[in-house]
């Protein structure tokens, strides 16, 4: 029996770049020397998109899409199209073309064929850019390096969402039942060898990229927040050290007023050293109220996304609006 791998597409605002993408995946499905399944997940798109989606899904076999019923960001639709997966391996890719479609075969072979060992997982990431553009960007950069010191998951430079893995680690990964997710980070963590792709950055093929600068590094933060607790040890470490120099400081002092009688001077300093530390607890308080409200989010138990509709596939009418766990809403 052939293989069958389900091809998930998360999309938000892809009106322009969403015809172009579908035309070069269809092309490369044909090639493949497997059964492929496409999944269209619509992550509360103001535009076109979800009837562009509808469009395909009537007109190609093997086309199914889930609608979110408003934008829950990139990992819940993901998150969506990866719990509708039927097939033995999943691939998640973007639709503005980044993503090459042709790299599809080469991570099934991967998984499929290992020159050494088993990979139950292929990712792609870019090692050279078009142009003689550093490889990724400073904010990439940024969060991938803070992210592995903090967490201690590596996370090799270039990485991508874009990535194939089995279904066994497919089932592991939907295991995992907390709200606040970083996909890159989870997979990591499962522990399973990942067959790392090299191939060249591209461009999107048409319309504007949803992240902004400010987005990336709060995604970055969050990532953080998620897989670490280093941050409050840090925090912790920055007291004591205050409280020690603050009592050697003391000290001193009062041997100086004791032997040399110099009055105490300074006001400029302590001003600046009141600053100093009162900044440092607002922003330690800051983040263990970040912390509290990721437990305070976990503890609702709301699921990561909500389903508005589904079809295509041969699924026949349009399917009743339900949550991530398929209850009725």
């Amino acid at each position: 029996m052939r293989d069958l791998i389900s091809i998930i597409v998360p999309c938000f605002d892809e009106e322009e770049a969403l015809p172009i993408f579908f035309i070069e995946l269809e092309k490369e499905r044909k090639m493949l020397p497997c059964d492929s399944e496409v999944i269209l997940v619509d992550d509360g798109s103001k535009d076109n998109t979800p009837d562009i989606i509808r469009k395909f899904a009537e007109k190609y076999t093997g086309v199914r899409y889930v609608l979110l019923s408003r934008n829950f960001g990139k990992e819940g639709a993901m998150l969506a199209g990866l719990k509708e997966a039927k097939g033995d391996y999943a691939a998640v890719m973007d639709a503005d073309l980044q993503h090459p479609p042709r790299m599809l075969a080469v991570m099934y072979d991967a998984l499929k064929n290992p020159p050494e060992g088993e990979h139950p997982e292929s990712a792609a990431c870019y090692r050279t850019r078009k142009g003689g553009k550093p490889l990724g960007s400073p904010v990439s950069r940024f969060i991938r390096k803070r992210f592995a010191k903090l967490s201690g998951i590596d996370i090799p430079v270039g990485a991508t969402d874009f990535r194939m893995v089995s279904r066994r680690m497919l089932d592991i990964y939907l295991s995992l039942s907390e709200s606040n997710r970083f996909s890159k980070g989870l997979f990591n963590w499962i522990g399973f060898e990942t067959k790392w792709i090299p191939y060249e950055d591209e461009k999107r093929c048409a319309g504007r990229s949803s992240w902004s600068r400010s987005g990336l590094y709060g995604y970055g933060f969050e990532a953080i927040l998620s897989f670490s607790d280093k941050p409050l040890k840090y925090g912790a470490a920055l007291g004591a050290i205050s409280c020690t120099l603050a009592l050697i400081l003391a000290v001193w002092v009062v041997i100086k007023t004791i032997i040399w009688g110099d009055p105490v001077a300074g006001f400029p300093s302590l001003f600046c050293m009141i600053l100093f530390m009162g900044g440092s607890i607002l922003l330690f308080l800051g983040l263990i109220g970040r912390y509290i409200s990721k437990i305070y989010l976990e503890t609702k138990h709301r699921p990561p996304f909500v389903t508005k509709e589904t079809g295509g596939g041969g699924l026949g009418e349009k399917q009743q609006m339900s949550d991530s766990d398929g209850r009725s809403v």
